[in-house]
Parts: structure tokens; sequence; C-alpha cells
């Protein structure tokens, strides 16, 4: 099936031309561009989180596929979605989806299910794509919704995801490489000073590549991380694909446009290589 953009006009720009002037102000030109296993990115309107997610996608290079976990905000749809076939279409263009790649996952998942529903009204994942779609002519997804964010089932998915990976042999491929993409917010409105307190806690346990320790920091510590499941999940299968490192390439939030710094969202861009 064809899903059609459930965001345009609202989180982004509807228009061919607009969308991509309005993606084009967010992208850093002479970043420095690392071969990542994965990264995380912010998931907001444009306008708030766009320079985050810009400042990660040009800090990148790009493979043929892109596997998006996000957290599934609409309540529909299966615990783990994996929308095995099929496009996404935004103003950009079409995007096919990675039908081997998906079908490897979904054989070595025990809880991923194929599913369309939770995709359809969820933009977690859709506003990723304008950032990929600008920067690269060609390429394949995989969409992964998750309302269920258990430990085991994150860690799960994980591995099954770095399984289907390496039983491709995509893990040593340039031109079958895959980048992992954890789409999350940070912290949800409190004062942009305890939202950076807390969030950096999340934070350093990301760029220890720590996907357990995130887990439990975000739950011991009341972080209002609304992606902390698809960001463990990531780091589970960039760790079991090699992962050494991992930068934080920006943070901000959302009382740097609005002017509100007593109710924000935190937003942060990190690559894992």
């Amino acid at each position: 099936m064809n899903r059609q953009a459930a965001v345009a006009g609202y989180f982004y720009q509807g228009s061919y031309s607009a969308l991509r002037d309005q993606v084009e102000r967010f992208l850093v030109p002479r970043a420095r561009k690392i071969k990542a296993l994965g990264i995380v990115s912010p998931h907001a309107g444009l306008v708030y989180s766009g320079s985050v997610a810009g400042a990660v996608y040009s800090s990148v290079e790009l493979p043929g596929t892109f596997i998006l976990i996000g957290p599934n905000h609409t309540g529909l749809g299966a615990p783990v979605s994996l929308m095995a076939k099929g496009e996404w279409e935004t103003p950009l263009g079409t995007v096919r989806i990675d039908e081997g790649l998906a079908a490897a996952i979904l054989s070595r998942s025990r809880l991923a299910r194929e599913d369309t529903l939770a995709h359809l009204k969820e933009h977690s994942l859709e506003v990723q794509l304008p950032f990929i779609q600008y920067l690269k002519k060609e390429f394949m997804i995989v969409p992964i919704q998750m309302m269920d964010t258990r430990l085991e089932t994150c860690l799960a998915l994980g591995n099954a995801i770095a399984e289907a990976i390496q039983d491709q042999g995509r893990a040593a491929s340039d031109e079958r490489r895959v980048l992992i993409v954890a789409s999350s917010d940070m912290s949800h409105y409190i004062s942009a000073e305890a939202a950076k307190k807390k969030d950096h806690k999340a934070i350093k346990r990301i760029l220890d590549l720590d996907a357990q320790g995130l887990y439990y920091t975000v739950r011991d510590e009341d972080i209002t991380m609304c992606g902390y499941g698809p960001a463990v999940a990531m780091l589970t299968a960039c760790k079991a694909l090699g992962a050494k490192k991992a930068e934080l390439i920006k943070y901000t939030n959302s009382g740097e446009v609005s002017g509100d710094y007593d109710q924000v969202v935190g937003y942060a861009g990190i690559v894992i290589s």
C-alpha cells in the first residue's frame, strides 16, 4: 500500500518547494561526515526540532536503507509494528520499503508484527523523511513503530535487527549499508534548566553505548523521553554490529524558538559509529 503523508502542512511545509526550502535552512553544508551505524533524531514540528535533525543528518554518510524506529503516539496497531511492504509519500516524493530487509527482521523477531495501522497517522517516522529525501535521491526504509517499550522487547528487537543486517551481509557492505534511526524527543513540558539536567543524564547513557543504562535512567529519573524504547533498540543493534563510540551533535529545546523557557521540549541529535 501507499502511505500518504499524515502531517504535511502541520509538522512541516506541505508543498514541494516550501518543504525543500524549509529543510535546506536546517542543514549544515560543510559538516564532517561520519560512517554511522545509528542516530538519534527528534520528531517535533520542524520549526522547533529541525535544526537538530538537520545537524545530525548532515553529519552522517547516508546509506541505501534506513531502519526507522519510532514511538507509537496514536495507540493504534500492533505493539511492535513493522510495515513490510509498499511506499511512503511526502511532498518531496515517494520512498519504497526495503521488503527484503523487512522480511528478514520479521523472521528473526518473535514480537514484531507486520502491520500498517500503527503507521497511518503517526508522525515520528514521517518527519525524518524530508531530511533524507533532500540529501539522498534514492533510498529505502524499514519503518517500525513501538508501543511496547518493555526492556526485554527493546533488547529483542535490537538483536533481531542486528541479526537481519548481519545475515544479509549488509554490515560490511558500503553499497548495501544500513543506518538505524531512533526517533525521539527528550524531556517534555518542564523548564529549560530542568530539561537540560534530566536530558543529559539520558544522553550520557547513549554516549556510553549503555542501552540498559538508558532504559533504567529514563525510568528512575522520570525523564519524559518519548522514544527511549526505539533508542534502546537502536543502541542494542549498533552494539551488536560493532559500535565503538557515540557523539552528541546538537542539543536544544523548543524555548529557543518559542521564547517560553518554562515549558519546553528537549531535542538531541546523536551519532553512533
